[in-house]
C-alpha cells in the first residue's frame, strides 16, 4: 500500500524534501537552499552588511538593444539558385517565386506539337515490334478490322514510351520533339534537369494510362491541363513530379 498521505489529511511533507516549499519565516534563517529559496525573478539576496554588488554594464553598450542573432546573420530557410524555390522563402518571409531567374515557360501549343512528334516517333517503333512479335491489337481480315485485347502491345507501348521519355530527358533535358521546338523539362524548385527518379514518376503518370486504358482521353486531360494551369502551366504529370517545361531559345 502507498505510504503517501491522503489528500486533505493535513500532513506535511518531510523536512528533508528538497522540493518542499518553505514558509517565508524560514527563509534567510540558515535553512538549506532549495529550488523555492530564490526570490521571484531570479534576484539574489543582498550580501551581509547591506552592500550592493557593482552593476556590470551590458556587453552591447548602455541604453541600446542587444543585436539580433548575437550580431550574426539570421538563419536562411530558402534554397536553390532561383530564389528559394516553392518551399523556401524570399524577402520579408514571403514565399519566393520559383520562376525567378529561370527561362520563360514554354507555350502550351508548342508543347502539344512536340508531344505529337514524340508519339509518332515512338509509335512507329511500337508498331514494328508488335508486328514482329504478332501482338498487335488491330488485325485486318478482308473488308473489316478486328480489334483484339492484346496486353502484349500495351506492355510494349508503355515500356518504350516510358523508357524514351525518361532516358532522353535525364540525359539531355528534352525529347526530340522538345528539342525541335526549343524547350526542356526542369525542376520547379531550382531549374535543374530532373533526376531519373523524378522523370520516371513523370513518365509513369503520363504513359501508363495511355497504354492500358484511355489513350486519347488521358493524353488530352493530362497534357491539356497546362493550357489552364496557373501560374506554372503544368500538366498533371508535371504536378506529380514537380516539374515545369521552359523555353531554351
Amino acid at each position: 500500500m502507498s505510504s503517501e498521505p491522503p489528500p486533505g489529511s493535513g500532513e506535511q511533507p518531510p523536512e528533508d524534501d528538497p522540493f518542499r516549499k518553505r514558509p517565508p519565516s524560514d527563509q534567510g534563517q540558515g535553512s538549506s537552499g532549495t529550488p523555492y529559496d530564490t526570490p521571484p525573478g531570479g534576484a539574489q539576496p543582498p550580501p551581509p552588511g547591506g552592500e550592493q554588488p557593482p552593476q556590470q554594464p551590458p556587453p552591447w553598450g548602455g541604453g541600446q538593444q542587444p543585436p539580433p542573432y548575437g550580431g550574426q546573420q539570421p538563419p536562411s530557410y530558402g534554397g536553390g539558385p532561383y530564389g528559394g524555390g516553392p518551399y523556401g522563402s524570399g524577402a520579408g518571409g514571403y514565399p519566393a517565386d520559383p520562376l525567378a531567374g529561370m527561362p520563360p515557360l514554354a507555350d502550351s501549343a508548342r508543347r502539344t506539337l512536340a508531344r505529337i512528334i514524340d508519339m509518332i516517333l515512338v509509335g512507329i517503333v511500337v508498331w514494328l515490334l508488335t508486328w514482329a512479335f504478332g501482338v498487335r491489337e488491330y488485325n485486318v481480315n478482308g473488308d473489316h478490322v478486328e480489334v483484339g485485347k492484346s496486353a502484349g502491345q500495351s506492355i510494349i507501348a508503355a515500356v518504350l514510351y516510358i523508357a524514351y521519355d525518361t532516358f532522353m530527358m535525364s540525359k539531355y533535358g528534352q525529347t526530340l520533339g522538345k528539342k525541335w521546338f526549343n524547350m526542356r523539362v526542369a525542376n520547379l524548385d531550382n531549374g535543374a534537369t530532373p533526376s531519373v527518379q523524378t522523370l520516371l514518376v513523370r513518365s509513369l503518370v503520363l504513359w501508363v494510362p495511355f497504354a492500358f486504358c484511355c489513350a486519347c482521353i488521358w493524353t488530352a486531360i493530362c497534357g491539356g491541363w497546362s493550357y489552364f494551369d496557373k501560374p506554372y502551366k503544368q500538366g498533371l504529370h508535371d504536378k506529380a513530379a514537380k516539374t515545369v517545361v521552359v523555353s531554351t531559345g
